[in-house]
């Protein structure tokens, strides 16, 4: 089975954001691959391995495709270090790439590759947009199955089950090969991805994707990393500035016991007017 993985390079959400002349300013941020997206890493790899004794399946093949500047190669390096076998840098700068450009790019990557199906994060933790798997599936026409939380792979090892959590409880839509596949965070819960070889009693560890190894460190030096330079179409999107959020006033206590009801009540009707 061939997975292809979209990773993207993100400023550390840890980090405060910096605004400056109507933009965010990312001068000194650290940058390190999109959550998500690791854990769509962390999928792909429990599909296409013996998680008991830790061995690769014969025609496993994981690629990884990011798009970004020059220096997007460390994080690109960090996903081969997880365990995808190879690489593909489509070279460009953030400020031309938006999600319709990077959806043009992905499609292009497809036809090309062939994957037996595409697997990434329900969203990037920069944006938040939760677009480009929902568009890519649509460019492809392929099916999708969105904001997994679980996925087995069918005994005829043509189709995926794939459990959504949903406001009731859990859906599950089953879906053939060459479908579009976005996780969510309890893809990585210690049993959630079944391939049917893993044994049932095994669990993984449930604490996140997997980080690299030293092991995979070094290999990773060595496994290919394809740059393709392109010549971006001008984006659908335009940023017309950005400010931050006005400072939240104080709160204040209003009284105790049941006479603050009132004086809660006109405050909130006669001064925030929200009632």
């Amino acid at each position: 089975m061939k997975i292809l993985v979209p990773v993207k390079r993100v400023p550390d959400p840890t980090q405060k954001a910096k605004i400056k002349d109507g933009h965010i300013d990312l001068t000194g941020a650290t940058w390190i691959v999109n959550t998500f997206d690791e854990y769509a890493i962390e999928t792909a790899l429990r599909l296409v391995e013996n998680g008991a004794d830790n061995t690769r399946l014969p025609g496993g093949e994981i690629v990884v495709v990011s798009l970004g500047p020059n220096d997007a190669a460390k994080e690109i390096r960090t996903c081969l270090a997880m365990g995808a076998d190879r690489a593909i840098h489509v070279a460009a700068n953030d400020a031309e790439i938006d999600a319709l450009i990077v959806v043009k790019v992905l499609s292009a990557i497809v036809a090309a590759e062939k994957p037996d199906v595409v697997i990434m994060g329900k969203q990037a933790v920069d944006g938040d947009a939760n677009q480009v798997g929902q568009m890519l599936a649509a460019k492809l026409g392929w099916p999708q199955a969105t904001f997994a939380a679980s996925i087995e792979l069918g005994a005829d090892k043509a189709s995926f089950t794939v459990g959504r959590e949903v406001d009731g409880g859990v859906e599950y839509k089953k879906v053939p090969l060459h479908s579009v596949i976005t996780v969510d965070l309890r893809i990585v819960g210690p049993r959630a991805v079944k391939n049917g070889v893993t044994p049932e009693s095994h669990n993984y560890s449930g604490e996140g994707a997997r980080l690299p190894s030293l092991k995979g460190i070094m290999a990773a030096k060595k496994k290919p990393l394809e740059v393709k330079p392109v010549t971006l179409a001008a984006g659908s999107t335009t940023v017309l500035g950005l400010t931050p959020p006005e400072e939240r006033k104080a709160g204040r206590i209003v009284g105790e016991g049941p006479e603050a009801v009132v004086e809660l009540v006109k405050l909130l009707r006669f001064e925030a007017k929200v009632i």
